[in-house]
């Protein structure tokens, strides 16, 4: 047998390794949390918006929501604005939002349209500002005082949590062949803009769209356990047990946590993959082995 007529063989079997997926996810809904690593290699960055745009194409309906801490940061850098972090999250004052608002509803964002539309998709760029997407409302922080017999709650400005998502908007935009690609940028009742973590923006917008997957690229290569191996397919009630023996811990509890709770809400199953990986999307939702860690109720 010739090698071409070998790699033709390889060729097909990955097609019907993906056949049954094709299958049971046509029609369904997908989103995805893009970050870290995929958004600012080049190659990454080309090939994830090539990914989206086949899931697209194969009757799937991507919905993209993405981050941007690291442009963010570089930006207020060069304007000599100083960053602060408590309990992990970015203080936002008027005058940072202001440069939020620039790097994730602008460059960011646009970069991410761009390539997709690039690619041959029809990708629409957006804020939850836009229709009152994603509607949010201040978050209260609490923090322990040095003597640890009380919280106490810090003020971190234009921070917020959703309250809710006008999944009717989002909806349309699907259904009329678009692809939604969403900052985390909330809208308050009083108009005023909030910062919120990527990560349970996307939890939210999953549970809300009721869909089938949440994805959420990672920069690692998903859950592991504590000798460091890659836990694949775990249930909502095993992650419980590694929170509670602390093999889950740190920077890594809010994704997690985002995850379960959109699985309890009706998400089918919560993906955290490499993102890394070249088209670790596809891997994960189209192969039998995928590239991380799958947590569903099943």
């Amino acid at each position: 047998m010739t090698i071409e007529k070998k790699h033709d063989l390889n060729f097909v079997q990955v097609l019907h390794e993906a056949l049954p997926y094709l299958q049971k996810f046509q029609g369904k809904t997908v989103v995805i949390k893009y970050g870290g690593n995929a958004m600012v290699d080049e190659s990454l960055k080309a090939s994830f918006a090539r990914d989206i745009v086949l899931l697209k194409t194969v009757g799937i309906n991507p919905v993209v929501v993405h981050g941007g801490g690291p442009q963010i940061g570089s930006l207020l850098e060069k304007l000599n604005i100083p960053s602060e972090f408590i309990n992990g999250m970015r203080v936002t004052n008027t005058e940072t939002m202001d440069v939020v608002e620039m790097v994730l509803g602008g460059l960011v964002n646009k970069e991410i349209v761009s390539l997709i539309n690039q690619a041959g998709g029809l990708a629409f760029g957006m804020t939850g500002k836009d229709a009152h997407s994603i509607q949010a409302k201040k978050l209260k922080v609490t923090r322990k005082t040095p003597d640890l017999q009380s919280s106490e709650i810090i003020d971190i400005g234009h921070v917020g949590e959703v309250e809710t998502i006008n999944v009717d908007f989002i909806n349309r935009m699907v259904d009329g062949g678009y692809i939604p690609v969403i900052a985390p940028i909330g809208v308050g009742k009083d108009g005023a803009s909030y910062n919120i973590n990527a990560d349970l923006v996307a939890g939210k917008m999953a549970e809300k769209l009721g869909a089938e997957k949440l994805v959420l690229l990672t920069n690692i290569s998903g859950l592991q356990d504590k000798q460091g191996k890659v836990l694949t397919g775990l249930t909502t009630a095993q992650v419980n047990d590694l929170i509670a023996d602390g093999t889950i811990y740190g920077g890594m509890l809010p994704k997690i946590e985002c995850a379960l709770e959109a699985v309890a809400s009706g998400v089918t199953s919560a993906h955290i993959i490499d993102g890394r990986v070249p088209h670790a999307t596809l891997l994960e939702i189209f192969s039998d082995h995928g590239v991380g860690t799958l947590i569903s109720n099943a």
